[in-house]
């Protein structure tokens, strides 16, 4: 891997295993000092100690559930203190607690969804925002979904704050750009983590639905992330770019 991210700071959420663990790991080859986090203390040390293992010494993690103010202001804070800056910003707590006919879906569930999907990110945006700008900017990456665009069965309510997600991404982008801050999102279509299982298990013919035939590695996810916070994509802001292996990704 090339060390186009040396000297950068970033700070990922939901970052001990699947996706966000495969992100840690790619920004870190890419030179970057990576932050990590989770709502387990545990699973933070667990994912620290392994990178630290391949190599990866400028990497630390703190407890974080994002849905929590002080939790996500404390993660801010800690990475400033260590390293006095943040540059990349990679968005990628979700939960999808609810499986079925979307009317279906209780209020309490609906809400959960769209705080940890949708406010929280707006929020972390919120805090990470003016320190970029202190720097002279930086990037921010969302992690949403295929099913934004081309919603999946039983799995409505999360379909939904994937689209938001979207749009939050259009506005933000808009918003920051002359702050010299990029904001770019990423649609994932099914990847191999644990939590695709419940969705793998809801949609039987699911395989059949992809053109490739085939779920992606997260690291398939994390290579965009490399590019999309490198200089190489200097020029992009406001983008949602598919991963998806042919998936319709069209509104």
């Amino acid at each position: 891997m090339s060390k186009n991210l040396s000297g950068k700071v970033a700070v990922i959420t939901a970052s001990t295993e699947g996706i966000g663990l495969a992100i840690a790991k790619r920004l870190a080859s890419d030179g970057a000092s990576v932050v990590i986090s989770s709502r387990k203390l545990r699973n933070v040390s667990k994912a620290v100690d392994l990178l630290k293992s391949m190599g990866y010494t400028q990497v630390h993690g703190f407890k974080c559930h994002v849905g929590v103010d002080e939790d996500r202001k404390k993660v801010i804070r800690e990475t400033i203190s260590l390293f006095g800056r943040i540059d990349i910003l990679v968005s990628n707590a979700a939960v999808n607690p609810f499986l079925g006919r979307i009317l279906e879906c209780p209020e309490k569930l609906w809400n959960k969804i769209f705080d940890t999907n949708v406010t929280a990110p707006f929020m972390l945006v919120k805090e990470v925002a003016p320190l970029m700008k202190k720097t002279g900017g930086g990037s921010i990456i969302f992690i949403s979904s295929v099913a934004a665009y081309n919603p999946m069965k039983k799995i409505g309510p999360y379909s939904v704050s994937k689209t938001a997600l979207i749009g939050l991404t259009k506005v933000l982008s808009q918003s920051l750009v002359q702050d010299g801050i990029r904001v770019n999102s990423i649609a994932p279509g099914v990847v191999e983590t644990k939590s695709s299982r419940k969705v793998i298990a809801a949609n039987n013919n699911l395989l059949g639905d992809i053109p490739m035939g085939r779920v992606a590695a997260p690291e398939e996810i994390a290579s965009v992330v490399s590019f999309l916070v490198s200089e190489d994509a200097s020029y992009i802001t406001g983008e949602t770019i598919p991963v998806a292996g042919g998936m319709v990704s069209h509104l």
